[in-house]
């Protein structure tokens, strides 16, 4: 980690590290609202305001290593989730991380479109900034996602993102909380997104130090994109995706809250992503979910991922 200069060398301190707030302006971007974090020890990432507070483009020592689509960071009011038979999702699917639920991950099912509404609802913001005053000065942003329906589902997804200043790791804290006068079950799935440069051919994901998937090889159209998750620990587990003794990133989550990790991969050129996914259920032959656990009327409940991008 590199530590904050002596704050009487600096003429503002946010010369090395801050959190400025920007508006995307053109094409089907122009009006999102981001905030762009950089820590000053070669993380730099936007967290998408109006797009649930979800991580954009994300750089390591100025080279990237998120996946980005065609469709760019649309604004969510060009996608409709519930279009194209469910699949409304693929209009908008782009970034290093997209936040899928609150009550549906995956495949369309019983009329909820494929991921959920999530990743399209955009976030109040309610606080961001650098706290430079802790004993390890951090960048943070929080906000709060509503998801409600009358007489259908009510939750409220209060998310806090923070990231040491100096460093290259971040933290998502999510707490979920059913705003219903019922049980709910929510359903989160966290869909990290990885793409050229970091991925190359010898791209491998590692379990707790056991290899679960690759060597991917090079993008090809024969391979179909394919899926899996595994159960976890409550303690939780450690995910790492590597090229050799390069990692790219560590992936740590609440065992407890989040049960179950998925692996999927699109080998196919000009797609070519790998994604790792923290999740509150496991993934089904069909390609729909497992059960969850339910959350009581006004009950909250906190997921937390931590990201590392090493040293």
């Amino acid at each position: 980690m590199t530590k904050l200069p002596d704050p009487a060398s600096l003429g503002d301190p946010r010369q090395f590290a801050s959190v400025r707030r920007i508006v995307l302006d053109e094409g089907a971007d122009k009006g999102v609202g981001a905030l762009a974090f950089s820590t000053g020890g070669g993380l730099d990432f936007w967290l998408l305001i109006d797009r649930a507070l979800d991580i954009g483009p994300l750089w390591r020592d100025g080279r990237p290593v998120a996946w980005q689509s065609p469709a760019g960071f649309r604004n969510p009011a060009l996608v409709n989730p519930e279009g194209d038979g469910g699949l409304g999702f693929g209009r908008g699917f782009s970034g290093f991380m997209m936040t899928c639920g609150i009550d549906h991950v995956r495949s369309p099912r019983d009329g909820h479109p494929q991921h959920g509404l999530l990743p399209f609802l955009p976030a109040r913001l309610t606080s961001y900034g650098e706290e430079l005053a802790a004993e390890v000065p951090f960048l943070f942003a929080s906000g709060e996602i509503i998801q409600w329906r009358h007489r259908g589902e009510g939750f409220c997804l209060r998310r806090t993102i923070t990231a040491p200043i100096g460093g290259r790791s971040l933290t998502i804290e999510d707490e979920v909380e059913n705003l219903s006068t019922s049980a709910q079950t929510p359903a989160l799935l966290y869909h990290i997104n990885v793409s050229a440069p970091a991925l190359t051919p010898e791209t491998m994901v590692l379990l707790d130090g056991v290899a679960v998937s690759g060597p991917f090889g090079m993008p090809d159209a024969a391979v179909p994109d394919a899926a899996f998750s595994m159960p976890l620990p409550a303690t939780g587990s450690r995910c790492l995706a590597t090229n050799g003794s390069s990692p790219i990133l560590s992936v740590t989550q609440s065992g407890d809250t989040l049960p179950h990790l998925q692996v999927w991969r699109d080998r196919r050129p000009y797609h070519n992503v790998l994604a790792i996914e923290p999740c509150t259920s496991a993934r089904l032959d069909d390609g729909s979910s497992g059960d969850g656990a339910p959350l009581g009327p006004r009950e909250r409940r906190t997921y937390r991922v931590d990201i590392d991008f090493g040293g």
